[in-house]
């Protein structure tokens, strides 16, 4: 028999579908909720809605924004020669906090892994091929993950993006293997930056 009533076995079973959320902290995130008033519990299920219905990925670049083209591609003050390839949105966040880069980016919403079955197809791929041939890109920085994942993802887009004639440089390993982006801190980041090399 359950410890608690159903719907609040219900929101423990909901809250451990996020990631990083086991159980223990499943139930205190549930009994955080319990304990607070109507209105700031009715204010993050708004805030929940409003982030799933407003928001969607830059027909450009595949960030999220709630404008498209996003704020990003629609500055006129970066560098349209310049594209920074990441895997995630929040990739694209921690890049944008070293302050050091000024080009675009494009999303690649994911990166190779045949295991979880995720091939080019799944990815904006053909979307990054199209972009270099028509935005006289000059720079691609292949800012994937130092995993073994992003690291076949950098090397099959380098294999693709020769023939197109553009420089292809990597993020220099100022990031621990085996890490993400979205963790590394802004110094680490920039000097990763900084220390790109070609590919």
């Amino acid at each position: 028999m359950p410890a608690h009533p159903p719907v609040v076995e219900r929101l423990i079973e909901l809250l451990q579908r996020l990631p990083g959320i086991g159980p223990k902290t499943a139930q205190r995130l549930a009994f955080f909720v319990l304990k607070q008033p109507a209105p700031a519990v009715r204010e993050l299920a708004e805030a929940l809605l409003d982030v799933k219905a407003r928001v969607l990925h830059c027909g450009r670049c595949f960030n999220i924004t709630d404008a498209d083209p996003c704020r990003i591609c629609a500055d006129p003050g970066r560098d349209p020669g310049l594209l920074c390839v990441v895997e995630e949105p929040n990739d694209l966040g921690a890049m944008e906090r070293t302050g050091e880069y000024r080009g675009r980016y494009h999303v690649l919403l994911g990166a190779l892994s045949p295991l979880d079955g995720i091939g080019p197809d799944e990815l904006k791929v053909r979307e990054l091929l199209a972009r270099v041939e028509a935005d006289g890109v000059r720079e691609v920085i292949l800012a994937t993950n130092p995993n073994v994942e992003g690291d076949a993802t950098a090397l099959y887009l380098s294999k693709l993006l020769r023939p197109l004639g553009v420089r292809i440089t990597r993020i220099a390993r100022g990031l621990p293997v085996g890490g993400d982006l979205e963790y590394a801190d802004e110094v680490t980041l920039s000097r990763a930056l900084e220390g790109r090399r070609e590919m």
